[in-house]
C-alpha cells in the first residue's frame, strides 16, 4: 500500500473509480473528489500497486472524533486477494495513530453485497439514520 501519489496515481484512480462506482452525482465526480480530499492534506489516502498500475484504493478522514472510510475500491479483476483487506488495514493503522477510537463507513443500498466484506473486518450494521445535504446546491439559489 502506498500513498496518493497525484502525479503518478490520479488519472488511474479516476478510470477505477468510473469502473468501480460509475458516478451518477457531481458532487462525487473521482477529479473533484480527489482535488477535495488532497485540499485536506491528511496523508490518509492510499492505492494498491501492481507494478505501476493502481489495483485498489481507500480514503479515510478522521474529524478528533469519528474516522470514516470512503472508496474503498478494488479492479474486479484483482478481488478476492486480499487486497481489499490490506487497504482496510492500512486505513485504520492510519485512524489508530491518529488517535482514532472508532471508524464508521456508509455502503450505498445499491452496493449491499459489500456488506459481508466489511463484516469479516469487524464491522456491523448500526441502527442509524443517514442524512445529507448538497451545500454547492443550497447555494445556487442564493
Amino acid at each position: 500500500m502506498h500513498p496518493f501519489d497525484n502525479t503518478r496515481h490520479r488519472s488511474q484512480v479516476v478510470s477505477l473509480w468510473a469502473n468501480v462506482f460509475g458516478y451518477e452525482t457531481a458532487h462525487n465526480t473521482p477529479a473533484l473528489a480527489i482535488d477535495k480530499k488532497l485540499a485536506a492534506a491528511d496523508g490518509l489516502f492510499f492505492v494498491a500497486t501492481m507494478g505501476d498500475q493502481v489495483i485498489g484504493t481507500i480514503m479515510a478522514g478522521y474529524d478528533g472524533h469519528r474516522g470514516w472510510l470512503y472508496s474503498v475500491a478494488v479492479d474486479p479483476s484483482y478481488r478476492n486477494q486480499d487486497i481489499g483487506s490490506a487497504l482496510m488495514q492500512t486505513a485504520e493503522c492510519a485512524l489508530a495513530a491518529r488517535g482514532c477510537l472508532k471508524v464508521n463507513l456508509q455502503v450505498v443500498e445499491s452496493n449491499a453485497g459489500v456488506v459481508g466484506f466489511y463484516a469479516i473486518h469487524g464491522y456491523a450494521v448500526e441502527k442509524r439514520i443517514s442524512m445529507g445535504k448538497l451545500l454547492y446546491q443550497a447555494r445556487v439559489g442564493a
